[in-house]
């Protein structure tokens, strides 16, 4: 029996641009746009050469590592999410949830303000991030924008502005918490 090597030859991912979707390469930057919006990342690593042909992107690796197909594979789940983004926002539902004291819940601003939590005289605030739109509706928050990363952010920094510590959960369940992810 002989033991020979076996070659292992370059890695390719391909990703397929919709019809309505419109990409551009600056160098490392990439500026996506579409009916909902556009968006625009910076992706860069020496390892990968990204490529555009037609209505396709091709995302090669010289390499067949698993380092290299972990940095690719990275990059294209971001793409993906900045094509998907431009097509349908993303969306995130977040509910308020009073049982001691009821609470305002306002925009002002690029912040959420939360007045009357567990009868603070101090407001509590969330940071609402560039390009994302926040609606509240009842008892219900809507967080919306074409860039996942900063509609997912906004929303954990509304459901963290309520966090509660050196209490007993089971007891004290006042909050804004999420009920559904975008893509979920």
């Amino acid at each position: 029996m002989s033991t020979e090597k076996i070659k292992k030859t370059a890695f390719k991912e391909e990703i397929i641009i919709p019809e309505n979707v419109e990409l551009n390469m600056e160098g490392s930057l990439m500026i996506v746009k579409g009916p909902q919006g556009s968006n625009e990342r910076r992706l860069s690593d020496p390892k990968i050469k990204i490529k555009k042909e037609d209505n396709k992107l091709i995302l090669t690796s010289m390499r067949y590592t698993k380092k290299e197909k972990r940095i690719l594979k990275t990059i294209k789940s971001h793409l993906n999410n900045l094509i998907k983004g431009v097509i349908n926002q993303y969306i995130y539902t977040l509910k308020i949830c009073s049982g001691h004291f009821p609470m305002n819940v306002s925009v002002s601003n690029n912040k959420v303000i939360i007045k009357n939590f567990f009868a603070e005289k101090i407001p509590r605030e969330a940071k609402i991030l560039p390009n994302v739109e926040v609606k509240i509706n009842g008892d219900i928050i809507t967080v919306k924008s074409v860039d996942l990363e900063l509609a997912g952010q906004t929303a954990s920094n509304i459901e963290q502005a309520c966090r509660i510590t050196n209490r007993d959960r089971r007891i004290f369940m006042d909050g804004i918490y999420i009920t559904s992810k975008a893509e979920k």
